[in-house]
């Protein structure tokens, strides 16, 4: 039987949310019922019903130009490769108990250092493969983001982007 046919016998509104090939989320959601005894959704019905005694302002601050960002995200793989990113892989890969098939060890950059270091390909091109692998994992933020319902998006690029954020806090009364 698969995760999420099990999942759709204890927690049949879980299953319907979390797609079939998601095994996480699908493990988590009976990891929850197995030890609560309780259906995710259950759990997390009662949490919604509760109210927040604060009003939620949401504001996204990211630069409008999709350029920028792509230059920052190779500057910045680049300043974790400098300061020991395949170093601290390589002590990892030394543990018995990790390996890559490890949610973690799935992390952008954790995963290409890895594979660097089993020799799977070269230095070039796991800097290429982490800079990608950053890249899609902002666009995939940024996708997220735009669901928001009511996020103020502020171009981090612009000089007065504090001033912009400010006002938006003064003129959402919070």
């Amino acid at each position: 039987m698969s995760l999420h046919q099990r999942l759709a016998e204890v927690d049949a509104v879980s299953a319907q949310r979390i797609h079939p090939n998601d095994p996480q989320r699908l493990m988590r959601a009976l990891e929850v019922y197995y030890a609560s005894g309780r259906p995710m959704s259950e759990l997390w019905a009662e949490q919604q019903s509760e109210t927040f005694p604060f009003r939620v302002l949401s504001i996204a601050l990211a630069p409008s130009d999709r350029r920028l960002l792509h230059q920052r995200i190779a500057q910045r793989f680049q300043v974790m490769l400098d300061q020991g990113l395949i170093n601290e892989v390589a002590a990892l890969k030394k543990r018995n108990d990790l390996h890559l098939g490890l949610p973690a060890m799935k992390s952008v950059g954790y995963r290409q250092a890895w594979e660097y270091l089993e020799g799977e390909y070269d230095y070039a091109t796991l800097v290429e493969r982490g800079v990608i692998a950053t890249r899609q994992l902002a666009k995939r933020q940024l996708t997220w983001l735009r669901s928001w319902p009511e996020l103020e998006w502020v171009d981090s690029q612009c000089p007065h982007a504090l001033d912009k954020v400010l006002k938006i806090v003064r003129e959402s009364g919070a």
